[in-house]
């Protein structure tokens, strides 16, 4: 006698987020289109028409998400919205992928959370990496950020809260478009807003200091958008939601001579432990 429920025999849904990477057919991985290609509805996170028809040449249900972005409506209502139009599918037992700009978990809330409401209703959810912006820009601006370190933040953070700016490092700054913006159902804040980012960086830069600003490509035919400012100038500089702010180190790196004293301490100590012979 079968004693296991009917819902037993129906097959689970699963979810995969992917990343397409930012140009169009060059940075998609293998594992990501498999996701793709395998799924039995694919959801499209997506801003530009030309991504979505190359999608629908890989799968024949793509369903954009683009269309529950309203002017004045909070982002983060529409990010519950697709968190929730994936789950119905991958509760209803299909095989769910969502393809995302470059990798789906940077600057990206919907597939975290989805992954996490998956995996807490007992569904397998994976999220497969993708080359992100932040990959573009280090190879477009040739920055290595382990030269002198490289720290991120969405702008915003930094009117909202307080938090420590290391000027001997790279500072990019994210969504500077939307800076300001605490409703979040804005599509850009204006020159103002910008100005009171530029107040607070003046901290710690001087006006003169020239940052910049990038865009990745997103078709092969085209190249990276990089533009240079000067720091006092960029609240009337027009950026737009793709474009990232990099702010080049303004100090040099200042050496820790009491840490570097105690290190070379330790060195000697560890020099003069190895040289005694030890014996049977």
């Amino acid at each position: 006698m079968d004693t296991f429920p009917a819902a037993a025999h129906k097959r689970r849904g699963s979810l995969a987020c992917v990343g397409m990477g930012m140009t169009l057919g060059s940075h998609l991985t293998p594992l990501a289109r498999s996701h793709i290609e395998q799924a039995d509805v694919v959801f499209a996170g997506l801003s530009d028409g030309i991504v979505e028809k190359w999608l629908e040449r890989m799968h024949p249900d793509v369903r954009s998400l683009q269309s529950y972005y309203r002017e004045g409506k909070s982002r983060l209502k529409t990010y519950r919205e697709w968190v929730e139009l994936m789950m119905a599918q991958v509760r209803a037992g299909k095989r769910v992928c969502g393809v995302f700009y470059g990798h789906p978990g940077i600057f990206a809330w919907s597939p975290h959370k989805a992954i996490e409401v998956a995996r807490a209703e007992g569904f397998d959810a994976f999220m497969e990496p993708g080359i992100s912006a932040e990959d573009c820009l280090y190879a477009d601006l040739g920055i290595d950020p382990g030269r002198f370190g490289c720290q991120h933040f969405e702008a915003s953070q930094l009117l909202f809260y307080e938090r420590r700016i290391d000027p001997s490092g790279y500072l990019v700054l994210w969504q500077v478009a939307l800076v300001g913006d605490r409703s979040l159902g804005r599509l850009a804040t204006g020159a103002a807003y910008r100005q009171l980012l530029v107040d607070l960086l003046l901290n710690d830069y001087p006006s003169d200091h020239q940052v910049i600003i990038y865009r990745a490509p997103t078709l092969p035919i085209e190249m990276p958008r990089v533009r240079r400012v000067a720091l006092a100038d960029l609240a009337l500089t027009p950026m737009t939601a793709e474009e990232t702010l990099v702010l080049p180190p303004a100090l040099p790196l200042k050496p820790n001579l009491a840490m570097q004293a105690r290190l070379a301490e330790l060195d000697e100590r560890e020099k003069a432990a190895a040289s005694i012979p030890t014996t049977a």
